[in-house]
């Protein structure tokens, strides 16, 4: 039979030419006829026999009839590596039609995802948790939904996937043609697969599934702790320039890989925890040839085509028969040859049996020539796990005698006059703690029975039990002090002569004097301060008011609320002026004046004083002319 007898576009037939494909196989023989006519499929069929052609063939013959801008078909896969896979087989045999396909799944972004929604891809092909994501969100809507793929129906249904694809069964239409294609179909699943199935064709279900024709298998008993040093000799075989190496968890996947990369074999990793670039890249590498072994748990045993395959090694023996014919399916794939070996350990020959058992046959059992099966490893692969349970159990029991011990000492009281254990003195008891609002308090040095008390420290001294009158502090002069003379004396200004002085006098009627020689002054009123000028010391000497700005003599030195009070320096004093400054000399009273009058310059009335003052330098302007 030829792919043309099964009436496909003239276009897919050339897509399927262009791939080799010559002679449909088995599964494609008795898959595509049905499916052409609408009917659903319930098919079995071994891991590399062209179940994905089956399905992806007569899905792009229908959708080449439709209008583009809508998502016609969905393709639900377990993992992500086989939703890519399916997704370059689509591509593939598409490549001369104008259907687009889209793989959607975790691990990387979603806006690309986004895109092929909302653009109406013709096909896409899923993970069940990725696309439930997706229909949180109105632009994921499939209401035009016309065909549903299960691939690998046993792992979507048997291995947790359940409850998510009867969500994702919910939110598409009910009106449509459902595949289930998968290489293992056990009695349950075919039951629960026929709930969802309308009348559907069942091919193979009664065929007890088993893996390709080609492969060669063989076991090697060998101890535990020996496996990694066994598979390092089985590497130096020449059908082992390509292998693929399988172990029951990902973390016996990292030693693995760790082992064989220290001894100097090129090798890749991919299982759950790694991400899904680290993934994509290594099953890359290992595809074009840059890594020699690929290191892999149960997530690479279903969907992963890889070309020119020789060896597959079962490093951990598989839990589930169905899970054995997976992994060897890696290789021997579309009617090839290859080997299959396995590393089966004395605590591993109950669950080895159980696989021959299902094949109908006894594996027979090899050893390699020249290697010591009687040696003793060199460091553990791994800790055994009734091992690992007692010295976590150890390690528990003595943290809870640590806890009971600790317990213990807080409920009695502790000896030598301390508080009870557990307990907790006020701040304000505590040594070297000042009572709350007060100052740390400090031990007094203690002589002969004498307190003492150094005389650096500004108390006073007690000898004999008797206390040194401190001695008066020396009036300071007036002018001196912290404002250097800044208010005159006899002005009753506060902090006069650097100490703070009585309030000013209150005038008759209880309010504070605004000026030194008299009560209050009346407020002037709007009309009569309108445009006068701002009290202060004229360029005359004289203070200016506000009352018609009429000028008043004032005693020099007293100062005056808002009136300018300058710091004299000793040159301007000589010079006749009254007021003095503190006793500056040399560099000191330089720079003081060169900053002073820096700052007086800078306006109007500050280059008045200078000239006044007899410090005024000639402008730069006026030296360059």
């Amino acid at each position: 039979m030829q792919f043309s007898s099964f009436g496909l576009n003239p276009k897919l037939l050339k897509a399927v030419e262009d791939q080799g494909f010559e002679v449909p196989t088995p599964i494609q023989e008795m898959a595509i006829p049905p499916l052409m006519e609408g009917r659903d499929v319930l098919a079995a069929a071994a891991t590399g026999s062209g179940k994905t052609a089956a399905f992806v063939l007569p899905i792009l013959h229908k959708l080449m009839e439709k209008p583009r801008g809508k998502t016609r078909a969905l393709v639900l896969a377990p993992t992500r590596e086989l939703a890519a896979q399916i997704a370059e087989h689509l591509k593939a045999l598409a490549a001369h039609t104008q259907i687009k396909g889209a793989a959607v799944y975790g691990g990387v972004g979603m806006e690309p995802q986004v895109a092929a929604f909302k653009r109406g891809v013709d096909v896409i092909i899923a993970t069940p948790g990725r696309l439930l994501d997706h229909f949180q969100y109105p632009y994921a809507r499939l209401d035009s939904l016309e065909f549903l793929v299960l691939d690998e129906a046993d792992r979507m249904l048997d291995m947790g996937f359940l409850p998510d694809v009867r969500r994702v069964l919910k939110q598409i239409p009910a009106g449509r043609q459902t595949t289930l294609c998968s290489a293992t179909l056990p009695l349950p699943i075919v039951e629960l697969a026929r709930e969802m199935l309308d009348n559907p064709v069942a091919l193979n279900v009664e065929r007890k599934s088993a893996p390709a024709e080609g492969i060669t298998h063989a076991a090697y008993p060998v101890p535990h702790e020996l496996k990694s040093h066994l598979l390092l000799e089985l590497l130096k075989r020449p059908e082992a320039s390509s292998v693929l190496a399988f172990t029951r968890t990902k973390h016996r996947a990292n030693r693995l890989a760790d082992f064989l990369e220290k001894r100097g074999v090129s090798c890749a990793r991919i299982h759950g925890s790694r991400s899904q670039a680290q993934r994509t890249e290594a099953l890359a590498g290992f595809k074009a040839g840059r890594y020699k072994v690929l290191v892999a748990t149960d997530i690479a045993a279903r969907g992963i085509d890889v070309q020119a395959l020789g060896l597959v090694v079962n490093f951990d023996v598989p839990n589930l028969p169905e899970d054995y014919i997976h992994r060897v399916g890696r290789t021997a794939r579309a009617d090839a040859t290859g080997d299959a070996y396995t590393l089966v350990s004395p605590q591993e020959e109950a669950e080895f049996r159980e696989i021959e058992r299902h094949l109908g046959k006894k594996l027979p059992r090899q050893t390699v020539e020249g290697f010591d099966y009687t040696r003793k490893a060199d460091e553990r692969f791994e800790v055994p796990l009734a091992e690992r349970i007692a010295v976590i159990r150890a390690r528990k029991a003595e943290e809870r005698a640590r806890a009971k011990a600790k317990l213990q000492r807080r409920s009695q009281p502790e000896t030598q006059g301390k508080s009870p254990a557990g307990s907790r003195r006020p701040s304000s008891q505590r040594p070297g703690r000042p009572a709350k609002g007060g100052r740390p308090e400090r031990a007094p040095r203690e002589v002969d029975g004498n307190r003492v008390v150094p005389e650096g420290q500004g108390t006073p001294r007690e000898i004999d039990g008797n206390r040194a009158p401190q001695p008066a502090r020396a009036a300071k002069p007036t002018g001196a002090g912290r404002h250097n003379g800044r208010h005159a004396s006899g002005s009753g200004r506060p902090f006069e002569g650097g100490r703070r002085q009585a309030p000013p006098p209150q005038g008759q009627d209880g309010r504070r004097q605004s000026h030194p020689q008299g009560g209050a002054q009346p407020k002037a009123s709007p009309a009569e301060g309108k445009g006068q000028e701002r009290r202060g010391n004229g360029r005359d000497g004289k203070e200016r008011k506000r009352n018609g700005g009429r000028p008043q003599d004032v005693p020099a030195g007293s100062p005056r609320k808002g009136s300018f009070t300058f710091i004299r320096s000793s040159r301007f004093a000589e010079e006749g002026g009254s007021g003095s400054l503190p006793d500056t000399s040399g560099v000191r009273e330089d720079i003081y004046r060169t900053h002073r009058d820096g700052l007086a310059g800078r306006s109007n009335w500050g280059k008045a004083w200078q000239q006044k003052a007899g410090t005024s330098q000639p402008d730069q302007t006026e030296q360059q002319e």
